[in-house]
């Protein structure tokens, strides 16, 4: 399964227990979450496979799970999930208003009619979208307990991570403090800061492709909802609404949030490498710069190129040059600081700005990147492809980032002519 950048990824991959006895539905879903998710499914065929399986195996993120059984009727497949605080969705064959209302009263995360036209993909789809929420929080403002409880229950049940403020003020400070809430779910009615002054204060701080925020209000006012999403609310619910409508309402503002970030991937991303790319670094790296200039302190630029590259495609092939370069890319992300910038400046050539490294700092780390580049074992077709690097660096902070990168430039030319796999920095006599 792919990550969508918006927060940690969890330790390992999401496991999900599949208990259906409709062998060829079973061999579909199986089938279509191992092909397009990386997810482990795990099998059952009954509720003695299930209980087998996860003493076995221990706990799952999710469980799927079927309503006909040999060894259970419907109340008790659902008791035996539910009893083990065990997400479970739902997936039956039929599907009546009275059966509906009844899995609505149990916790159970979604359920889905198997007969129906794309049953397969909305299993996906929900897979995906529950191990995704696991990389994310969600808060939820309200000052009352109660409310403020079923939501974030709800919320807890669809995977996602909760905090949760009593208040505006104390929503404000709590978004401020932890960058991984990327959805708000505020109430409207609240004493001292009501839910819009509260959405019209966070977009000052926290704009839309960052925090999705979804205002909530039991009052009647029919202007209201027009004032939450002119102050930037991305939509909207009424109380008391259904536990269907929150799980759409939420995974449609979160799903945007990450088409949003797909974008902005494509527009400042590498294609191959994911690293910034050469416009994102300039954009940034001004930034960057101009800050450091005001703020008196230290920045030195480097520009690092993979030695004999051309050979490397020769001998390997165009397929075994981009092996090469996601290494070094990998290497290049994994060793540099969170607020150092690095890019893919074309072909074999990168780029990095780095902030408060002094001459002594700055050798002591790019030479532990050179040697660390030196040591990767890259493999293709079973074969070793040996890199190194060799690397320009500017130390002293001139006049602007392009005379940085012009100087880093020039000594990268100086360390290929002296040898490659190098480093050369500008306070070095040449």
């Amino acid at each position: 399964m792919n990550a969508a950048d918006l927060g940690e990824s969890p330790a390992r991959p999401a496991r999900v227990l599949l208990v259906e006895n409709a062998k060829l539905f079973h061999q579909l879903v199986a089938a279509a979450i191992a092909e397009r998710l990386d997810v482990q499914v795990l099998h059952a065929y009954s509720l003695a496979d299930a209980a087998a399986t996860l003493e076995r195996e221990g706990s799952v993120d999710l469980v799927l799970t079927g309503l006909v059984l040999a060894d259970g009727d419907q109340e008790s497949i659902v008791d035996f999930f539910l009893s083990r605080q065990l997400p479970t969705v739902i997936v039956t064959g039929m599907l009546d208003e009275g059966l509906r209302e009844r899995l609505l009263q149990r916790p159970i995360v979604d359920y889905v009619v198997k007969n129906t036209p794309g049953a397969v993909e909305y299993v996906v789809w929900l897979v995906r979208r529950l191990e995704r929420n696991r990389r994310i929080t969600a808060l939820v403002v309200d000052d009352a307990a109660s409310a403020r409880m079923h939501a974030a229950s709800l919320l807890k049940l669809y995977g996602f991570r909760v905090a949760e403020a009593e208040s505006g003020e104390a929503g404000l400070s709590l978004l401020e403090r932890d960058p991984s809430i990327r959805l708000v779910i505020t109430d409207q009615e609240m004493p001292g800061m009501d839910g819009v002054e509260f959405t019209r204060r966070l977009r000052a701080r926290h704009p839309r492709d960052s925090v999705s925020v979804i205002g909530v209000s039991g009052a009647g006012k029919s202007t209201l909802v027009a004032q939450f999403l002119k102050n930037g609310a991305n939509d909207f619910l009424h109380k008391p609404f259904s536990r269907e409508e929150f799980f759409c309402r939420v995974s449609q503002n979160v799903e945007n949030l990450e088409l949003i970030g797909s974008l902005q991937d494509l527009a400042t991303k590498d294609f191959l490498t994911g690293l910034a790319n050469r416009r994102h670094f300039f954009a940034r790296g001004a930034e960057l710069f101009d800050a450091a200039q005001r703020e008196r302190r230290r920045v030195c630029v480097a520009m690092l190129d993979i030695d004999f590259f051309k050979k490397v495609n020769d001998t390997f092939g165009h397929d075994g040059g981009d092996v090469a370069l996601k290494a070094v890319a990998q290497t290049l992300a994994r060793f540099v600081r969170p607020r150092d910038l690095v890019a893919r400046f074309g072909g074999e050539e990168f780029a990095l700005l780095a902030v408060d490294l002094g001459p002594t700092e700055a050798e002591y780390f790019f030479e532990g990147l050179r040697a660390r580049i030196e040591g990767l074992d890259v493999r293709f077709n079973e074969q070793r492809i040996p890199i190194t690097v060799s690397i320009g660096v500017c130390v002293e902070r001139l006049e602007s980032l392009d005379a940085m990168l012009t100087e880093a430039d020039r000594l990268l030319y100086l360390a290929k002519a002296g040898g490659r796999n190098q480093v050369r920095r500008s306070d070095q006599p040449e």
